[in-house]
Order: C-alpha cells, then sequence, then structure tokens
C-alpha cells in the first residue's frame, strides 16, 4: 500500500498546447506517443521528459473544472499523482486519517489548498529513457496559509505514512518563514511544506498565497545529472534564472571544504550550492513566466545529498524576493 512515486502531475492552464509548446522548447519535454483522446470542452496534451509526466488541461468552457480552476488560482498544479503498490489501501488509510475523498473511483484526495492527491498503480510510473536533459521530479514546494504548516505534517506522516526529513526556521531581513520537509519511505517523493511567520512583514509566501487565493504549489524541482549543461541548455533556449550576488560565492569553497562543481562555473550560471552528511546539492530557480508570478520551476542536481544544506533555503529565499520586489518597481 506504500507510496513509491510520484507518476505524473496534472497541471491546470489556460492554453494546453500553447504551454505544451512552451516546455518542449524552453525545457526540452517530449510529447507522449499517445495523446489523450479528445473530449468536448477539455484539451490535453501529455508530455515527459526522463521519468517526469506532465498532464498539461485546458478548457475554453467557464463552467468546466479546469477554466474554474485557472480562473481562481491561476495556472498551476492540481493534483499530484502518486504512484502506489495497493492504490486502494493507500486510499483507505488517508480516509482513516481524516482525508476528505473527492472521486473515490479515481482515487483523488484533497490534498494543500486546490492541489489534489491521487493514488493510482506503480506500474503508471514510467521510466527515463536516458539522454534526456532532465531525470526526475526531486520535490514539490508547497506554500500553506500561517499556522497550517504542523498540520500539514501531521497529514503527511498519518495519512500518507510519510516522515519529517528535515526543518528550517528562515528570516531575510524583517521576513520569516518556516519549513519543513517531509518524505515517502521509498525517498522517492518529497513535498517542501513552507508557511509565513505572520508576525514579521509579510513577504514572497504571503504574496503567493494572495496572488494564488490559498494553498498550492508554489514550483517543481527538476532534477539533472549535469546543472551545468542542463542551465547551459535551457538559457540558449530562452529560459531566464534568478540572479545571485556575486559576494554569495566568495569564499564559498573554504567554507563547504571544495565543491564539486567548480565555484567560477557556480559563479557563471549563478547556480546555488550546498551539502548534508551526504554529500552536496545544485540549485537554480527559473523566472517565473506566470501572469501572476505564483508557479515556477527549478532546476537540481544531487552529488550524494539526500535532503537539504540550510544556507540554500535562505539563498533562494532571497532570489525569488529580489524577483519579487523588482516587478513591483
Amino acid at each position: 500500500m506504500s507510496i513509491q512515486t510520484i507518476t505524473h502531475v496534472e497541471y491546470h492552464c489556460a492554453d494546453a498546447a500553447r504551454t505544451a509548446t512552451d516546455l518542449q522548447t524552453r525545457f526540452g519535454f517530449l510529447p507522449d506517443a499517445d495523446q489523450p483522446a479528445w473530449r468536448p470542452g477539455l484539451r490535453a496534451v501529455h508530455l515527459h521528459q526522463g521519468t517526469i509526466r506532465l498532464r498539461l488541461r485546458s478548457s475554453e468552457n467557464t463552467d468546466h473544472p479546469v477554466a474554474r480552476y485557472v480562473e481562481r488560482h491561476g495556472e498551476g498544479v492540481a493534483a499530484l499523482a502518486l504512484g502506489c503498490t495497493d492504490p486502494q489501501a493507500a486510499l483507505e488509510r488517508a480516509e482513516r486519517h481524516g482525508a476528505v475523498v473527492l472521486d473515490r473511483a479515481g482515487g483523488l484526495i484533497a490534498g494543500f489548498g486546490d492541489t489534489a492527491l491521487r493514488f493510482v498503480p506503480l506500474q503508471d510510473a514510467a521510466a527515463g529513457t536516458g539522454g534526456e536533459l532532465l531525470e526526475a521530479l526531486d520535490h514539490a514546494a508547497i506554500c500553506l496559509p500561517a499556522g497550517q504548516l504542523a498540520q500539514a505534517v501531521r497529514f503527511c506522516e498519518a495519512a500518507l505514512g510519510f516522515h519529517r526529513i528535515f526543518g528550517e526556521y528562515i528570516e531575510v531581513g524583517e521576513q520569516a518563514m518556516d519549513s519543513s520537509v517531509v518524505q515517502s519511505l521509498s525517498g522517492d517523493v518529497t513535498f517542501t511544506l513552507i508557511e509565513p511567520d505572520t508576525s514579521r512583514q509579510a513577504g514572497q509566501i504571503d504574496t503567493f498565497l494572495a496572488d494564488h487565493d490559498g494553498a498550492g504549489v508554489q514550483h517543481l524541482a527538476l532534477r539533472t545529472a549535469d546543472i551545468a549543461t542542463a542551465v547551459r541548455t535551457a538559457r540558449s533556449r530562452g529560459v531566464e534564472f534568478l540572479a545571485t550576488p556575486g559576494t554569495y560565492y566568495d569564499g564559498l569553497a573554504e567554507r563547504l571544504g571544495g565543491t564539486a562543481i567548480p565555484v567560477e562555473t557556480l559563479r557563471e550560471l549563478d547556480v546555488l550550492v550546498d551539502q548534508d552528511h551526504g554529500g552536496q546539492l545544485f540549485q537554480i530557480f527559473a523566472r517565473s513566466t506566470h501572469p501572476r508570478r505564483t508557479f515556477f520551476l527549478e532546476v537540481i542536481e544531487r552529488q550524494g545529498a539526500g535532503t537539504f544544506g540550510t544556507a540554500n533555503i535562505k539563498a533562494l529565499y532571497e532570489a525569488v524576493e529580489r524577483q519579487r520586489a523588482a516587478a513591483t518597481v
């Protein structure tokens, strides 16, 4: 019954064809050989890369659930499909622990705001073919209203069988946020849960919650085996990444005892680096192209690191905050 992986992401958007073209052109996704059959009022396009599977949906019918989602939240992740050894048992466990069942036949439960969770057979998971720029979905970062973090962690532990692997309270100037990372026992499903500290000055998490109209997925982190090549390739295709101040890299190798990727390469590409007991990880955020500036993608490479270092969460927060501040000027 245990949850093993994220088989696919259900993404609701204004124009599935246009979004698909953008992801193919800029990030190297490919259309599935078997596309979904046409349904009245619904346009769907399925993409893949490595083991990542995206199901894009749009509707011009304003009464359609997809259109209602986009009207309320803007484009975003409507559901995460969790591959299970026994989806029915997983659904029953979640329901016993208080999960709201939205569609029993479809294995769908309420998750975080209007981002649902879907239990599906493990055989729905796909194997990567190799040679792709991006290999797998590393984690999903989910913003929660203030006061809901502890409850969300308990839900993931009790209803999903996850365990908490990391937590960090982050202060950036007058702003602050609290975070916890929960993970499936398989290690292949990771949620980074974030809530703002409303006793401090409002910041990017507050902005996301306001513009998204509630809890939801702030970003998806896509894992690569070679972040330098991935960033250079994506940039050549028109992807803009968030900049990092040059001072971040001063003395970086000394602070970490050396870096697996040369510091000058990291500086050139604006890639962040951190480490845990297992090794190092390298991360960078793509600039949001979402009309509301709510959803974006991250590229990450892990060289032994299984969790998250403490310095990068703050550095990533600061990078997004600079983009948010620039957008208001």
